[in-house]
């Protein structure tokens, strides 16, 4: 069993003052030697945090103790070492960026489990339709699935008629970890979908659950890790190098912090190239150090877990002062 785990988790819950709760949630994180991205809004919580075992049990027992997410549902990963090289807790106006007109504590598609998708899928009055941003699927999808060529979830409305055919079907949603298909699922009922539906819990749920059958290549994930193994029953690779066309499902962020674009990168071309997706970027003087890995976090000088911590009276707070 590996010593750190990875924690993927959202609820949509009423939050009435956010900047408090996002301070006291920073100080819990750092008393624990977390490290992730938390959003906090007026409508919920969303997270990926990574840390030693102990200390992530002790976070989702926190969690839960507090009457607003007692429903929260972990995802919970094993790792060798920290997902993440920073923590950021930040208040935003939403969980996920949408600017849709929903509320998915109002209304929302169906939930359906990870067994529960398994059965319906490949049902021939079913139609899947991912909700991810295109660099995600391109890298990993379930079979058969609909895919739309959007940068984010605020693009949606102007691809709703791509699948404005398919409303006599069941419509099924999926996503990473589920968050974006409580208001896609939402958004999709707004507009004259009768049988809407979604994947409780994302793909990284039905992977850990159900054993992740047809979900082709990798999901994408928002760390250290940029993508990770789903299909554990019949995997397949969907994506090719963005260099030699070679298959291949190994994402990286370009190497040139200019381009930084997010490409399937075999070994070979990233060894080859140091991690670069063009001979242009090769070039780029301010190259950063190819690893091998294809992460680069943001450099920032000095960098602390504290730095991001205030007290209420707006004083930085000495992290020795915050463990006595």
């Amino acid at each position: 069993m590996k010593p750190y785990r990875v924690l993927l988790y959202y609820i949509y819950s009423p939050i009435e003052n956010p900047e408090q709760y996002r301070e006291e949630h920073h100080l819990l994180c750092l008393q624990l030697n977390l490290l992730g991205r938390i959003i906090v809004a007026p409508e919920g919580l969303n997270g990926t945090v990574s840390g030693l075992t102990a200390d992530c049990e002790a976070y989702m027992a926190a969690l839960h103790a507090d009457p607003r997410f007692a429903g929260i549902e972990f995802k919970v990963d094993e790792a060798d070492g920290h997902a993440f090289q920073k923590l950021h807790v930040r208040v935003k106006p939403e969980i996920v960026h949408s600017d849709l007109p929903v509320d998915p504590l109002r209304q929302t598609g169906i939930h359906l489990e990870p067994e529960e998708f398994r059965r319906l899928k490949n049902d021939p009055d079913v139609v899947l339709v991912d909700m991810r941003s295109n660099y995600e699927h391109a890298v990993g999808k379930f079979k058969g699935a609909v895919t739309f060529d959007m940068e984010n979830l605020r693009e949606l409305p102007e691809h709703v008629h791509e699948i404005e055919h398919l409303k006599d079907k069941k419509v099924i949603t999926y996503c990473t970890g589920g968050i974006k298909c409580e208001k896609a699922s939402a958004y999709l009922l707004s507009q004259g979908f009768q049988n809407v539906y979604q994947l409780h819990g994302g793909i990284i749920k039905y992977g850990m659950e159900a054993g992740g059958e047809d979900f082709d290549g990798q999901c994408y994930v928002f760390d250290n890790r940029v993508t990770v193994p789903v299909n554990h029953v019949n995997p397949a690779t969907v994506s090719t190098c963005y260099r030699c066309g070679t298959p291949t499902s190994r994402m990286i962020n370009c190497a040139s912090p200019v381009c930084n674009n997010h490409v399937t990168l075999c070994e070979a071309c990233g060894d080859e190239h140091v991690g670069t997706c063009s001979d242009n970027c090769k070039n780029d003087p301010n190259l950063r150090p190819y690893d091998g890995s294809g992460y680069y976090g943001k450099q920032t000088q000095s960098y602390s877990p504290i730095q991001g911590y205030k007290s209420r009276q707006g004083q930085h707070t000495e992290l020795a002062l915050l463990k006595k």
